[in-house]
């Protein structure tokens, strides 16, 4: 079960964007092994200071180990993949 958390900033086109597109991408090959927890930095500060955010949309996959961060467009499905360190079965 891959635990992923999703760093946006406020309910903008491009948080929307981000949290559209990452779920097209794990609903597509990845349907019930994924959970996404959409974290909104202006809502909760202290979680993206707890994992170290200094720019968003982050994606974190924070388990399993070990934790791989993306930054920025989620479209390109195999740049996500490989930058969360996502394999397909």
């Amino acid at each position: 079960m891959y635990e992923i958390r999703l760093y946006t900033a406020g309910r903008t086109p491009k948080s929307e964007r981000a949290v559209r597109d990452l779920k097209v991408l794990l609903e597509g090959d990845f349907e019930g092994q994924y959970i996404l927890q959409v974290i909104d930095v202006m809502e909760r500060p202290e979680s993206a200071e707890r994992d170290d955010v200094l720019a968003t949309p982050l994606a974190i996959k924070v388990s399993p180990l070990p934790e791989r961060r993306i930054i920025g467009d989620f479209t390109n499905k195999e740049n996500v993949l490989k930058g969360l360190g996502i394999q397909r079965a």
